[in-house]
């Protein structure tokens, strides 16, 4: 039977509806021979002697979305890639091993990065062309999808083009292999002064901070967790003025985010980043990863500062992950997506056949008056309050996607509510929280964004530090209740007390993918600090039994610091990456090196504190070199300082 004309023809499944993850799920019924990354497509490629075309993304991503309508759903499209390549989509939240591997090879390749990720390899997985979003036909400068298909193909057939696309391949993957498996600097350096990292790493935000907006850096602007808690964490010359600006950083854009549209006003919770500089439009997909860190700043912030907001949002963030990210069992969701079904305020009918980015958080003003009646003050004070306008307030809205549509942020305060329609401000207070009340029940009734309910070890393990850490700032019970019942749903689920294999993901009673270093590092982060909110010393040795295993399989006892992936990982891997970076989520040998330095000061392990040491100083050329690299290592170094 020919698999492609089959798949073609009569729209049948392809490898992916094996698979459990939401993502790969999502492309089980496209006309595109899809294989999930496993041996037997690998061989495939190189029995049949076909490049590879490999297609990574997430469930939540916007743009994965546009280009599977326009191009993986095309028949004609998918008859070219069935017939010219083996094709491999991989969900990255899965396997960030293969997504930092290929997403570097792109970028080297185009300068730039981001999802989705097309990537062509060699039969022996070597890239040599990539890309991220590719259009259906030829437009702004850009190769059509298609096009691009076709010329590899053509250049595969031709014997020189062949040749010349391994070359490509060899020398690629030559240079990828000396930028991210380098073990390192040298040890007889003279190692840069504790002191001078921190300044620099402080002078290189101040320079990308926003004084007005608050954020590092222009539009798009991320939350940046990771650089909060640097900020937050800063001890160099404490209590004098330098110390209070830096301070000040830290405070001012948690501010702004928390007023602005990146933050869902009415039920909690961050969205994924900001597409402009006043963190008012935002991508509208929510990551636990991003919640749970996030979580953990306003917490932080609260203890430093003592300001109610911080309070506020920590706890409605918490709140909101319990609510709408909690599998009843007790684990924790990966993501909620930025598109949903968009329903015509007036009918209640849905507008439109396909899913819009925001349907389900933006708002017309005809909604409000609907809900809180027309002309009333509770619909007045409230669009006053969000900045709702009649015809949306959107400023810059290049591609018409929120044309009459407003996306909630506070345009003013309760003391200018009360000021503005000369009401008390206890009032004032009461009116607005009863009205953002029946909208958010309004709300509920909208179509949901998507779910992605694959459970993540790693991002579990944020989660479990979170909300322990919030129960020793506000000795709420419930947010210690849902860190144990995480704890117990991980090591239930995804442990093997057996064979102390620790796995990656859960989802439909499936454990799949051996643990990353990240999944042992954040579960370890977030069993010491349930420990430390409960006194449970269960959990404490659990940290110490996963620290040992992970230090068994990951670590580098030649040049100190962690590998990305364990010993006896996935054979297919043409790297094995040391990471060097906080991003998104704070490195692996960061938070490595924290729990290294905590263990070993509990169980009074010198081996541990000294390993420690030596993964914060392999990197400490990184940190001189480019000071705002590493901001979750420098937390470490100030602490590794501290218990010297």
């Amino acid at each position: 039977m020919n698999t492609d004309k089959t798949n073609l023809e009569n729209n049948r499944a392809n490898r992916l509806v094996n698979e459990k993850s939401p993502y790969l799920q999502q492309h089980a019924y496209n006309p595109v021979d899809w294989n999930p990354w496993d041996h037997e497509a690998i061989a495939r490629s190189i029995a049949e002697n076909k490049p590879i075309l490999l297609s990574i993304g997430y469930s939540a991503c916007h743009w994965c979305h546009v280009m599977e309508k326009e191009s993986f759903e095309d028949r004609q499209t998918a008859e070219i890639m069935n017939r010219y390549f083996v094709n491999i989509k991989v969900d990255r939240e899965e396997r960030p091993d293969l997504d930092t591997i290929y997403m570097a090879a792109v970028s080297s390749i185009t300068g730039r990065g981001g999802w989705p990720l097309n990537v062509f390899l060699s039969p022996g997985l070597k890239p040599f062309f990539g890309g991220t979003y590719f259009p259906p036909e030829d437009r702004f400068g850009m190769m059509s999808w298609k096009s691009i298909l076709i010329r590899i193909a053509e250049l595969w057939k031709d014997p020189a083009g062949r040749a010349n696309i391994q070359n490509t391949a060899e020398d690629l993957t030559q240079r990828l292999q000396s930028y991210l498996s380098k073990p390192g600097r040298a040890f007889d350096e003279l190692p840069e002064p504790t002191r001078n990292l921190l300044e620099s790493a402080k002078g290189h935000y101040a320079e990308l901070f926003d004084e007005k907006n608050g954020g590092f850096g222009p539009a798009p602007k991320f939350p940046s967790p990771v650089i909060q808690n640097f900020l937050l964490a800063y001890e160099e010359g404490k209590n004098t003025k330098e110390h209070e600006k830096t301070l000040k950083m830290a405070v001012s854009t948690l501010v702004a985010m928390a007023g602005g549209g990146i933050y869902d006003q009415l039920g909690g919770g961050f969205h994924r980043y900001a597409t402009d500089a006043k963190w008012h439009v935002p991508h509208f997909e929510k990551m636990l990863y991003d919640n749970a860190q996030l979580m953990t700043n306003y917490s932080e912030a609260f203890v430093r500062t003592g300001q109610e907001l911080f309070r506020k949002v920590a706890m409605e963030t918490g709140d909101y992950l319990i609510r709408d990210m909690r599998d009843s069992r007790g684990g924790f969701y990966s993501a909620e997506d930025a598109d949903s079904m968009e329903v015509d305020p007036l009918s209640g009918s849905h507008g439109h056949s396909e899913k819009k980015e925001g349907a389900f958080y933006v708002w017309q003003q005809s909604e409000f008056e609907g809900i809180l009646g027309e002309g009333t003050l509770c619909s007045e004070a409230l669009a006053y309050y969000f900045g709702v306008k009649p015809h949306g307030n959107i400023e810059n809205d290049p591609n018409k996607e929120f044309i009459m549509k407003n996306i909630l942020y506070k345009a003013h305060s309760i003391d200018d509510v009360s000021k503005q329609f000369g009401v008390p401000f206890d009032q004032a207070s009461v009116l607005i929280t009863e009205s953002k009340e029946k909208l958010f029940t309004e709300r509920n009734k909208r179509n949901r964004p998507g779910l992605d309910d694959k459970i993540i070890t790693s991002w579990n393990g944020l989660a479990i530090s979170a909300l322990s850490r919030a129960f020793k700032v506000f000795q709420e019970a419930k947010y210690l209740h849902a860190a144990r019942d995480a704890s117990e749903f991980i090591w239930k689920n995804l442990y093997d007390s057996d064979s102390k294999k620790l796995f990656r993901r859960w989802r439909q009673g499936e454990k799949k993918v051996f643990g990353l270093c990240e999944d042992h590092a954040f579960l370890v982060q977030g069993l010491l600090d349930l420990f430390e909110a409960d006194s449970d010393e269960k959990w404490l040795h659990r940290a110490l039994e996963l620290a040992e295993t992970q230090v068994l399989h990951f670590y580098d006892s030649e040049n100190g610091g962690f590998f990305m992936t364990g010993d006896d990982h996935d054979p297919h891997l043409i790297i094995r990456i040391k990471e060097e970076n906080d991003n998104v989520l704070p490195g692996a040998n960061s938070v490595s090196a924290m729990n290294l330095l905590r263990l070993g000061k509990i169980f009074n392990q010198k081996d541990f504190i000294d390993m420690a040491g030596k993964t914060i100083n392999l990197f400490r050329s990184k940190m001189k070199e480019f000071p705002g690299s590493m901001p979750q290592m420098l937390v470490a170094l100030q602490m590794f300082e501290r218990e010297k």
